[in-house]
């Protein structure tokens, strides 16, 4: 009877539209799965599956009739049933229940909770694991203060592939909630070579989707950094992309093995069945975003804090979308014409230094994104552990994760990744092939925006004095907005007028 009467309760709020009579148990059975899942779509669809395979029964719910079909249909014979009611999903669920919202961030989800709050109870565990912005996820766990319902927002990285084999997973909100839940997110996880689940506990709050959105917004950094070694192979060194392909997977067996290397390789070799040309040569040079990496950025402003290489990659796609304004310049502007004429295969490797240390700044900026959200909200983030969780199943999985996760080992304090050791050595041995290959692209009028900023990046870092001084005398002169001396204590105006 325990099981039955919180059903019973959810079930009253449910009422027949023909009757207006009450639905209760005997209407859909006593069979009690583990785990609903809200949103049928791709993501959707594939956790259950996911969840399903790994011996979890699962509900799925979707408002489109046309996802349920296909939700009963993929899941078929297996541990899984296709709800066409909000009250028959819910009462199907084991107490308490562990529902996964996997619907458009923003208002969709909003309204899930509103057509679900009524039938939950305490206890029940609603799990948002879209792509939402961290505030709204805090704004959500408030609303439901003093419900008992467990509200957890959750990262999940790795795209369609990912959910059904294994994603990475950050989840984050209110910790009661982790104890109920751990088991099945880890077992549907993506798992390292030493057998470890890319998914633990991440902190309270929005940090969770925090850490999803930083995530996101290195993988902006890391695809535009790429983008720009292809495009310096192309134009400076001519090369086609069967070529670069070889070159791509020969730089996955080093330093730089990462999925995103790895995909760029398979991507080089793929041929237009239509054309017969390389794939890439038949799609338009306009990029699209879904927001994360523009989050980023403008969280960082907000912040204060100088993530200049990510900055430079959103900036980079909404730049492609300018393609007519382009095409109409390209027949206007001048500048120089690429032309080559070194050893190729050495400055192949001087690409390959210049997008490791590129690479390597972009990724130091989101880990100082992360350490200052962390002294704003106080979550207790462990950046070790949060590299840890994206060495398998996300978009940014890559071999240089477990030394990110060592450098925090060694320096829980450690204030930015560049003062590592091991990664200060890697620029020093470097950074001259780095440069190289800026100035290279510079003078061959070759854009790499994200390369030339994260150089930019690393040499203000490494700078004892800017000319900030000059700029606070400027703020000073015209708006009288003081500064500080180098030389004593205290905040100092001066009447620069009286100096003409």
């Amino acid at each position: 009877m325990l099981l039955i009467r919180p059903l019973l309760r959810t079930l009253a709020c449910f009422r027949c539209r023909h009757t207006g009579r009450a639905f209760t148990t005997e209407d859909y059975g006593l069979a009690q799965y583990h785990f609903g899942v809200i949103g049928l779509g791709v993501m959707g669809q594939n956790l259950a599956r996911n969840l399903e395979r790994n011996g979890f029964s699962v509900v799925g719910y979707d408002a489109d009739g046309k996802k349920v079909d296909a939700f009963a249909s993929v899941l078929s014979g297996k541990k899984a049933l296709p709800a066409r009611t909000p009250a028959e999903f819910l009462a199907s669920l084991a107490v308490p229940r562990r529902i996964l919202m996997m619907v458009p961030a923003g208002k969709a989800v909003d309204a899930v909770i509103a057509d679900l709050k009524g039938g939950l109870a305490k206890g029940d565990i609603l799990i948002d694991g879209g792509n939402t912005y961290f505030t709204d996820t805090e704004r959500r766990m408030k609303s439901l203060e003093g419900t008992g319902i467990l509200y957890v927002g959750t990262g999940v990285s790795g795209g369609e592939e990912g959910a059904l084999w294994g994603p990475a997973i950050m989840p984050g909100g209110n910790a009661e909630a982790w104890p109920i839940l751990k088991a099945p997110l880890q077992a549907i996880a993506a798992k390292t070579d030493d057998g470890v689940p890319c998914c633990d506990w991440i902190g309270n709050g929005g940090a969770g989707h925090f850490v999803k959105m930083v995530h996101n917004g290195i993988e902006y950094g890391d695809m535009q950094l790429i983008c720009e070694a292809f495009l310096l192979m192309q134009r400076l060194l001519g090369m086609k992309p069967r070529e670069m392909a070889d070159v791509f997977a020969s730089w996955d067996g080093g330093e730089l093995n990462s999925y995103l290397i790895q995909i760029t390789a398979e991507i080089l070799k793929k041929t237009d069945p239509d054309t017969g040309k390389p794939m890439v040569d038949v799609i338009l040079d306009t990029a699209e975003q879904k927001g994360t990496g523009k989050w980023t950025s403008q969280v960082a402003l907000d912040l204060g804090v100088p993530v200049v290489t990510i900055a430079d990659a959103v900036f980079a796609r909404m730049l492609s979308s300018l393609k007519k304004e382009r095409v109409a310049a390209s027949a206007v502007l001048t500048g120089p014409g690429p032309s080559f004429s070194g050893n190729r295969d050495e400055f192949l490797e001087m690409i390959r230094k210049a997008l490791f240390c590129s690479k390597i700044c972009s990724y130091a900026q989101g880990f100082q994104l992360l350490r200052a959200a962390d002294t704003e909200y106080g979550w207790g983030l462990n950046f070790g552990r949060i590299a840890l969780l994206w060495r398998a199943g996300c978009i940014i999985r890559a071999k240089f994760l477990g030394t990110i996760n060592d450098a925090f080992q060694k320096t829980p304090g450690l204030a930015n990744l560049l003062m590592d050791p091991w990664f200060s050595g890697i620029i020093a041995s470097y950074q001259s092939a780095w440069r190289e290959v800026v100035a290279a692209a510079i003078r061959n009028g070759i854009p790499v925006p994200a390369s030339t900023s994260a150089l930019g990046y690393y040499d203000s870092y490494r700078s004892a004095v800017l000319p900030a001084n000059l700029l606070q005398a400027q703020r000073d002169y015209f708006g009288a907005h003081t500064y500080r001396r180098v030389d004593r204590e205290g905040i100092f105006h001066t009447r620069w007028e009286e100096t003409k």
